[in-house]
């Protein structure tokens, strides 16, 4: 991905401004965490960045964006979806492909939910829905990632498994992350959002916990 720019960028919601005006320049191959309260704006510049960048980006929004009624197989597949026909779309509903199958569980053994491909996603806890959301677009092969609270519902070991299964895979990442231990030691750089404004853009590795601690 080439480097995506924001110039004065002014988001509202009924008439009320929540974002802006701000300019950003995010780089390729840059890993950015996105940190602030709940409400700062994080949600609504990821919405914004997605926006622009539909066609290569792969997408994680906070409610996920699964279909409850189908499997963790078919929800997984649907990162890839564009690639294929209506017709093998709608075959592969009824009748999963082999060649489909053997993509798509080794993806969902790399985020741990590999005894779940054929249960429902309407069944499944709240942190085996984000691995399936997470699997979606490991499947994806898209240009930049874009994640609002991917690993939320995860512990500890499980969230560094996710975390580091993402940004292998999408070297070019932008991550809305509330636990910040994990943004400092995932991201290059670590943008803070609040009242809708950046307050903070630095490298992480300029950065420690008492840094971010007024954010929230």
């Amino acid at each position: 991905m080439s480097s995506l720019q924001l110039s004065n960028i002014i988001a509202s919601y009924n008439g009320k401004q929540v974002l802006g005006p701000i300019s950003l320049d995010f780089r390729s191959g840059e890993c950015v965490a996105l940190v602030g309260a709940s409400g700062a704006g994080k949600s609504t510049l990821l919405n914004l960045l997605y926006e622009r960048t539909k066609s290569r980006a792969a997408y994680i929004p906070q409610d996920l964006g699964l279909v409850q009624t189908l499997s963790v197989f078919h929800n997984t597949y649907m990162g890839q979806l564009a690639s294929h026909s209506v017709w093998y779309n709608l075959t592969t509903l009824l009748r999963p492909r082999k060649k489909d199958i053997n993509e798509i569980a080794p993806l969902l053994k790399r985020v741990g939910i590999e005894k779940k491909i054929w249960s429902a996603v309407g069944e499944l806890s709240g942190g085996q829905k984000q691995r399936t959301a997470v699997a979606r677009v490991l499947h994806q092969h898209a240009e930049v990632l874009l994640a609002d609270e991917p690993v939320s519902a995860l512990d500890g070991p499980k969230a560094d498994t996710v975390m580091r299964e993402l940004i292998t895979t999408y070297p070019t990442s932008i991550i809305a992350l509330h636990d910040v231990q994990l943004a400092l030691k995932f991201a290059h750089r670590i943008i803070g959002i609040g009242d809708g404004k950046i307050v903070l853009d630095a490298p992480s590795q300029d950065l420690c916990l008492n840094d971010l601690k007024d954010l929230y």
